[in-house]
């Protein structure tokens, strides 16, 4: 290997290529060059170590990032790169248990079920046992199975297992362990493997069968792991079982940026690398290339309140650069106005692309402000990794609803609907509906109400199911000439059973779900309460709101253009990304901490780690938002300030906004205080504080001009549009208008009666 090549690194990744003795962990901070460190050592193993690449083992956790580190290494060593063993952890074992399938009870030819397949067969298995599958999802039960292979917990050892019998009986869900039998024994009969198999199966084969393992362990001479802060307790038992002997292991990772372990990461395998390898040593990449001096210190100085964790100090040498800037809003409506803002300000001041910038957020629900704000402004943005907040299911099906009770001819979704929630009326029997509706040249909905005139041949209990359906969709549309849209959207969604549905579930698709329903709601009271305060009617009907929103639920017609659009994604999906500007919003406790996180310290840790991340994918310019109030629940709720944000030091933040200080922010760990999303919201117990049936608002009454008098001039704090400056007054009483230029939601005339505002 050409010496010069190593003059490339700096002095901490130049150390780290060149020990080959034994056991390493490399601590990695955010743009400090992981993937040159890795690439070099492997070229450094080969050029100047004498490896040989096929005595090579390097596991990664993406196909595309092994692929780039080969080319890269290909460019130093040559053509003789492409026989490392070089792959994602399945990948590389999939080919040895082909290699040793007889071992283990497999022929080599065995077929790899992927998560599609799984949960198919995990249903058939489901309805086979006769058990009830609102109970046992089968998403639930195949994410449970997984999460024992992931411990590489057999059938067998996990039917024998009081702490998993246990708990799945606390679930309700008591058939698992039979289930999970069941589904291993399919597998073995039809020649199969789950990708958790991969990892359960080869840890396997080296256990229990040492000449094997001895095989393997002298034919890999040197592993290397990237993303160690990633790896599950089975990713770590296998490396350890081919290196136990040799410890030639390099381990790569960042303990600060690990923040998978709702998908089984575990922290402690990197953490406690110096104690399973007792003469390992520790190298710590500590320059980070990517963002400014401001940036690197804010994040550091936040990091640094996480109690376990490996010191370290990353610096920059790039440009002083910027405060990272908080940014506070009255409300999430303005926090979107804010955001939108400066991305037009910074694209003026910087010529700079919509692609420069990212709005990263904890859940993905949290994008649908900044969504419909972006649309207004017609600025493009793409979801990465995610759907539109308006394309998601849950949220189609309930527009579907609502739009059949505006206009019940609508085929299209009378077809989404008629048949969920399930209620017994199935394809065979829609296809007819259809046939019958283009032979009489008139609607479904016509058809639906005269089944038996219109000579369908169904039974009594099917004519009975139709006639229930359209009972209850006409007295949705008797109420829709009185109710707003949010209380007739509301009774909706619980009474059409989506409620019961949606909220059944507790795995983190179904929270997910859950949290997008409530954000729904949010803004369809947000909606309706914009339209009353700004004078457009009284009644605010669902057809209002269903011409509104019909910009917003078909696709960017230009979604699959070159066009450089503003990023929308979750914190989880940035990590490996970066980007000129960052926007980190919903800086707020019960949302960032997430509440189900922030009831323990392990768990509060990990979302600091998560913000650290967030904020260290900044090149140049950093923002957090926070809103004083957000509607959830389907009222305005005062939010506090995200107790992270007092971890950064005041040095490296500038507070922006009308109160250029931060309230008193809650004690460190605290358990949940808002209702949980996973909580059934109709349930007869809980119904009076259901997420969707919420109770009466304690806050005190509109101001009116009778009582709180204003006059041009006069200045205003309002709950969603923050502070305005009044230019105008007209009407009295009830009819009393005033017209408002505020800061950053620019000049609305709000109707006083329904107007939440204080003077100031």
């Amino acid at each position: 290997m050409d010496y010069n090549l190593l003059n490339e690194l700096n002095e901490s990744q130049r150390a780290a290529v060149e020990y080959c003795d034994g056991a390493q962990l490399v601590i990695a901070g955010a743009g400090s060059g992981k993937t040159r460190v890795l690439t070099y050592k492997i070229a450094y193993l080969i050029g100047e170590k004498g490896l040989k690449p096929w005595n090579i083992l390097a596991l990664t956790f993406t196909n595309k990032a092994a692929k780039e580190m080969k080319q890269r290494i290909e460019t130093i060593v040559g053509s003789q790169a492409r026989y490392i063993n070089m792959g994602t952890f399945h990948s590389i074992f999939s080919h040895i248990l082909r290699a040793e399938a007889n071992h283990i009870g497999f022929n080599s030819n065995f077929t790899i079920y992927d998560q599609t397949d799984s949960r198919s067969l995990v249903k058939t298995i489901i309805k086979e046992m006769n058990l009830d599958e609102k109970v046992y999802k089968p998403s639930a039960v195949a994410d449970r199975i997984s999460m024992a292979k992931n411990h590489l917990m057999t059938a067998l050892q996990y039917a024998n297992s009081n702490n998993a019998v246990t708990t799945d009986m606390q679930r309700r869900m008591p058939a698992i362990k039979d289930i999970y039998l069941r589904y291993s024994n399919r597998c073995r009969q039809a020649n199969a493997m789950d990708f958790d198999d991969l990892l359960m199966n080869i840890y396997l084969l080296f256990a229990n069968n040492e000449e094997i393992r001895r095989k393997y362990a002298e034919r890999f001479e040197y592993v290397l792991v990237d993303e160690y802060q990633d790896t599950n307790f089975a990713q770590q038992a296998i490396v350890n079982q081919i290196t136990k002997e040799r410890q030639m292991v390099c381990v790569v990772g960042d303990d600060a940026q690990s923040i998978y372990s709702f998908r089984g990461a575990n922290i402690d395998n990197i953490l406690g690398f110096q104690k399973t390898y007792n003469n390992a040593r520790l190298f710590k990449l500590e320059r980070n290339y990517r963002s400014t001096q401001a940036i690197v210190n804010a994040a550091n100085s936040l990091i640094r309140h996480n109690q376990r964790q490996i010191p370290k100090n990353v610096f920059s040498e790039n440009e002083q650069g910027e405060k990272i800037k908080l940014k506070m809003a009255y409300s999430d409506k303005e926090e979107a106005m804010i955001v939108c803002s400066e991305i037009s300000r910074l694209r003026r001041s910087d010529c700079c692309p919509y692609s420069d910038f990212a709005i990263l957020y904890r859940t993905n629900s949290q994008s649908r402000s900044f969504e419909e704000y972006m649309r207004k402004q017609n600025i493009p943005y793409r979801i990465y990794g995610g759907l539109s907040f308006y394309q998601r299911k849950e949220i189609k099906d309930i527009i579907a609803y609502y739009r059949v009770v505006a206009n019940p001819d609508d085929e299209e979704a009378i077809k989404r609907i008629i048949n969920y929630p399930t209620r017994g009326i199935g394809n065979t029997t829609l296809s007819k509906i259809v046939e019958k509706a283009t032979e009489k040249g008139i609607s479904i909905w016509k058809v639906l109400n005269n089944s038996e005139a219109c000579g369908l041949d169904f039974s009594k209990a099917t004519h009975t199911k139709l006639r229930n359906f359209c009972t209850m969709l006409e007295g949705w549309m008797q109420r829709s000439f009185n109710e707003d849209a949010y209380s007739l959207g509301r009774d909706i969604i619980q009474e059409s059973g989506m409620s019961k549905d949606i909220f059944a579930g507790k795995e983190p698709e179904d929270i997910a779900r859950q949290e997008n329903v409530e954000e729904f709601l949010s803004g369809l009271s947000d909606f309706v309460e914009d339209r009353k305060e700004e004078d457009m009617g009284d009644h605010v009907s669902l057809t209002d709101f269903l011409q509104e929103v019909s910009l917003m639920t078909d696709l960017d017609s230009d979604g699959d253009s070159d066009e450089p659009k503003v990023v929308l994604m979750t914190i989880h999906a940035a990590k490996g990304l970066e980007f000129k500007t960052v926007f980190v919003v919903g800086l707020e406790e019960n949302i960032f901490p997430s509440p189900m996180c922030s009831d323990s310290m392990r768990g509060l840790e990990e979302e600091r780690r998560l913000l650290y991340v967030a904020i260290t994918r900044a090149e140049k310019h950093c923002f957090l938002t926070c809103a004083q109030n957000r509607f959830r629940y389907g009222r305005m709720e005062f939010d506090t300030p995200s107790r992270f944000i007092r971890d950064i030091d005041p040095r490296f933040l500038q507070i922006e906004g009308e109160k250029s200080s931060l309230p008193r922010i809650q004690p460190r760990i605290q358990p949940r205080s808002t209702p949980q999303p996973s909580q059934p919201p109709f349930s007869t117990v809980s119904l009076s504080s259901s997420p969707l049936n919420p109770a009466p608002q304690s806050s005190p009454a509109p101001s009116s001009s009778s009582d709180s008098p204003l006059q041009p001039g006069d200045r205003i704090e309002h709950t969603r549009f923050g502070v305005g400056e009044v230019i105008k007054m007209e009407g009295s009483g009830e009819n009393c208008k005033a017209t408002v230029v505020f800061r950053n939601s620019g000049t609305k005339q709000l109707l006083l009666k329904f107007a939440r505002y204080n003077k100031l």
